[in-house]
This record gives structure tokens, sequence and C-alpha cells, in this order.
């Protein structure tokens, strides 16, 4: 029976501990394996809202004139002011009332709000729109858009990701001598982990005892077995034996990881219960307790939470993700403060993009562009709103047609960049990572 590339590795990470061993180097368990904080250590946690977040309803203006336009425009889709967050550092705007205690962080001065970033080869106005020059490939669908904030390259067929390529320049100066790579996802393999020589841990959040199964005992069973036939099965093919190296890391690993976590005292750090995106960051949290024996200086994680393509009944299924993002980000940022690395770890937020002003037919909306995004930690220069608020006018300056695109005022890629120069990218690298970058007047917003 021929196997090939594809069904040998599905077989072998599923054997291998329902999916909890990724296709990686050193399996996705051996992240464990790390105990007491390092010097000079710094983190990025990206997290991904997954299908679009609507951004006019998570950052809202709240003087008298700027809701009373907004209201107007959005319709249906108008929050009552009444259930609006006041921002105290700045009080002419407001937060979805799903956002309690990321409003508490920004008037802490641990989180700032990044407004109108979307994907841009170089600055736009709504002329360059209209004759349709330089624009992002694919502009409002959704595989695209996620791909070229993950690439930072506003095309995508990039097959490298920003991140990707930080650590691919960073590695052998931050960590030299890693036992794993820098970059750990806990959502999945994307694109935004992947350098041309950096392939990252994948790792399931809350299974942290060792290898297992979540399948029947017959299945697991049959799955362990297959596994450890696969270690003695050696073909004299380099893929075999290659991926036989993969099967006995996860094996050789297993006991050393559990070990490792029972001799570290869990945090203190309550996270909220029955909320998955939580349970990723905390996942996150455990990884970066138990980093430094492993030798990582540097390292950069990667978490989603979603659907947030909500072209209709909105107002629920917005209302319920913000409130998961929201309390498990602050949780998240509570556990950084008890390890004493709030000021090295900075959590950012991604999205495909927003979504138009205008409602649609169905009490949702359709896919926009231009976003306002979430930065968030010790390091973070908080309480402010840094880039530009669009105006807010169907067919008007800032309107890349007639129903409330928004035409971002920043770049992904000066987002990413600023980023990025506080991870420890020198301003003469960053056009290595970001080719893009020398379109723009600023390469460092100045939020980290």
């Amino acid at each position: 029976m021929s196997v090939n590339r594809r069904s040998f590795i599905q077989y072998a990470s599923l054997a291998a501990g329902g999916n909890l061993v990724g296709l990686r180097p050193f399996g996705a368990l051996n992240a464990f394996a790390q105990s007491a904080p390092t010097p000079s250590y710094k983190a990025l946690v990206c997290v991904f809202l997954f299908g679009g977040n609507d951004a006019n309803n998570t950052l809202v203006p709240f003087d008298t004139a700027g809701y009373k336009n907004y209201a107007k425009l959005r319709g249906p889709l108008a929050l009552p002011q009444s259930q609006l967050l006041q921002l105290a550092a700045m009080p002419n705007y407001s937060l979805h009332g799903s956002l309690p205690e990321v409003r508490q962080l920004i008037d802490a001065g641990s989180a700032a709000l990044v407004a109108n970033v979307g994907t841009l080869v170089q600055p736009t106005t709504r002329a360059t729109v209209a004759a349709q020059l330089n624009l992002p490939s694919n502009l409002f669908s959704h595989a695209d858009q996620q791909l070229q904030w993950q690439n930072a390259a506003q095309n995508a067929t990039i097959n490298t990701g920003w991140a990707g390529r930080m650590s691919d320049l960073l590695g052998s100066r931050f960590n030299p001598s890693a036992s794993i790579p820098m970059i750990t996802s806990v959502a999945g393999d994307t694109l935004f982990c992947d350098g041309q020589s950096t392939t990252p841990l994948a790792v399931s959040p809350g299974n942290v005892a060792g290898v297992s199964c979540g399948e029947g005992a017959q299945e697991c069973a049959a799955r362990q077995a297959l596994a450890q036939s696969f270690l003695s099965f050696d073909g004299g093919l380099s893929l075999v034996q290659a991926e036989n190296v993969i099967t006995q890391d996860a094996y050789r690993y297993a006991s050393v990881l559990t070990e490792a976590i029972a001799s570290t005292a869990p945090l203190t750090t309550v996270f909220p219960s029955s909320n998955p995106f939580a349970a990723q960051l905390q996942q996150i949290a455990q990884l970066m307790q138990v980093r430094s024996s492993f030798g990582v200086n540097r390292q950069i994680f990667f978490a989603g939470v979603g659907n947030f393509d909500t072209h209709a009944n909105q107002f629920t299924q917005q209302s319920l993700l913000l409130s998961q993002f929201s309390s498990a980000i602050a949780a998240f940022y509570q556990a950084t403060q008890e390890m004493g690395i709030a000021s090295d770890v900075t959590s950012f937020t991604m999205s495909d993009f927003s979504r138009t002003l205008q409602p649609n037919s169905n009490s949702g909306s359709d896919h926009g562009w231009g976003s306002h995004h979430i930065v968030v930690g010790g390091a973070v220069r908080g309480a402010k709103l840094y880039g530009t608020y669009p105006t807010l006018a169907l067919g008007g300056p800032d309107d890349s047609g007639a129903n409330g695109r928004w035409i971002p005022t920043t770049g992904s890629v000066q987002y990413a960049s600023t980023l990025a120069s506080w991870f420890g990218v020198s301003p003469s690298q960053l056009s290595s990572i970001f080719p893009s970058i020398g379109a723009f007047s600023s390469a460092n917003l100045g939020f980290v």
C-alpha cells in the first residue's frame, strides 16, 4: 500500500496525540519544558479576529454631534448611547458595551487604540481608489485579506508571514541556543507564523499533561499502535525517516514536559471558564511561564477568535465574541503582571477588515476595509488613539464607495513594523521584512 505525504503526516500526527503533536520539529508538547524568567525577554501575541470585526461598533463617537451622526447613518445597527462605554482618557469616544475590561486597560494606560488600519500598497485616497491605482489584491475577500494582514505584503501569493520573516532574521541573534522555534500557534498553522526557515510549534490549548487522545479507548489504542509502528518503520525513504523523527520527538518529550509542568507552580490568575479564546491565552501564559529552560529570549504567539462575519444577527454575535475577547485579554494581561513580564509582552489585534457603516437588510453589515485595532501591554503608550479616525459620511472623503467602507489612513504594514521595531528589528532591517514600508512616511506609529 502506498502512503502519500499528506496521509502519512495525518496518521502520524493523530496517532501521536489526538492532534496535539503538530507537524513541526520537537512535537507540540515540548513548548512546556521551560521554567524561570530569562533576561531581555520580549513576546508578541497576535490575536486574529477572524471574519472581519465591525470596528464601527467597536469604537464609537460619544460627543453629541459625533454620536448623532453615527446613529443616523448606522440606522438599525446603531448601539444606544446609554449602552456604550465612554473612555475617560478619550471622552469623545466610547467602546462597545461588551468591552468593559478593555476600557479599564485603556483608561489605566495599559492599552491603546489604532484607528482606521488596513491593507495598503501605498497611501491611498478616494481618487486613487476610483482610478484603481495600486490597490491591494482582492479587497473585501476574507481569504485574501487574512493572508495580506498576515504576510504584510498586500499580495496573497506571498508564502511567508511577517512573524515568520522576523524569526528568520532574529532567531540566531536572540535565541541562539533555543530548542524550540520562536513562534507558537494555539490556533492552527497560519501564514503569519511561516518563514523561509521558520516553522512554528502548534499547540492545542488545554491539553498539558502529556500525549493524549480524545477519542474512544479502542480508537486511541489503534492510533497508539499505529504511531509505535511508525517508529520502527524505516524503508530507506527520506520522507518516512523525517516523519519518524517527529513522532519519536513527541514520545520522547512527553515525560519531560509532564515533569516540567508538575514542578512549576500554576499561575494564580483566573481565566474565564467556558471561553475558548481564554483557553488559548491561558495556554500562552503557561508557555511563557516555563520558557527559559528552552533558551528563548524572544517569542511570538498566534491566537484567534471568531466568527466576526456578521452579515446577519450582528448584535448577538459580535457582543458574544467581544465579551470573550475582553475578559480573556484582561486575564492574560493580569497573568503577565503576575509573572513580572507585563512590560515585555505586547498583545495586538488583527482582522480581515472592518464592515460597512451602512447596514444591510439582514440586521448585519457587509465586508469593509479600514478597521480599528487594540494593543495591550505594559510597554504600550496607552490611553491614546493613534492614527486618524475616519469621517463618518457615506460617499465622503474616507469612503471607498458609497456605503461606508473606510479607506485606511494607516497601512497594516506600518502597524506591523511598529510592533517589529519594539520586538528588536532595527530600522535598517525593516525593509527586509516589510518590502513596501518605504512607500509610507512613517515606519513607527509610536504606540509602543
